[in-house]
């Protein structure tokens, strides 16, 4: 049997074109939303800020073992200024 060429060839198939035009959508369409997403996040931490005194303020009391260390554990930004 000869060998039968392909010409059922499209450029604008999946492999083709088309196929690199739907990479470089998806590529860009997941760059924005993680843009988005990390300037969401930075303008949260902006408004509510991290207050490291709880911790800092007094660390002789600290023993290795112990569970009043929950004392000086993180405190969320947002608990921390509701307590205030």
């Amino acid at each position: 049997m000869a060998a039968t060429e392909n010409t059922n060839r499209s450029v604008f198939g999946l492999n083709g074109v088309t196929g690199m035009l739907i990479a470089t959508v998806l590529l860009l369409s997941i760059l924005a939303f993680l843009t988005m997403w990390g300037l969401s996040v930075q303008q949260h931490s902006a408004q509510n800020p991290y207050d490291p005194t709880p911790i800092t303020g007094s660390l002789d009391n600290v023993k290795m073992i112990s569970k009043d260390n929950a004392k000086f554990a993180f405190i969320d930004a947002k608990q921390s200024k509701k307590d205030k």
